[in-house]
């Protein structure tokens, strides 16, 4: 008897750990956009929210759990160092990680 419930709860906790394995940090350029939904997503502040999870939708995934600045230095050379050769603003260099999970 006890062996069906030892069965059954360790295929219960394969099933929740696999779902909880389907997300994907996204590195974004956190653009000027004149609203200041950048500076919102960058802080990590509730102001973001709306415009992470509809990054996140926009990718098949349901929702964003997290998302804040990324320094340079996090990135191991994914972004090319000369990305901000033709901007004239400030942040042309500032990237945001956002989290989506299905």
């Amino acid at each position: 008897m006890r062996f069906p419930s030892a069965f059954l709860t360790c295929v219960f906790l394969l099933a929740a750990s696999a779902a909880s394995a389907d997300s994907r940090v996204f590195i974004v350029a956190n653009q000027a956009d004149g609203y200041g939904i950048d500076q919102c997503l960058a802080r990590g502040e509730k102001c973001g929210a709306h415009a992470a999870r509809s990054y996140c939708q926009s990718r098949d995934f349901a929702q964003a759990t997290a998302y804040r600045r990324v320094e340079p230095d996090e990135i191991t050379g994914a972004i090319p160092t000369s990305v901000g050769g033709n901007c004239h603003h400030a942040g042309c260099n500032e990237f945001v990680a956002i989290t989506c999970q299905r």
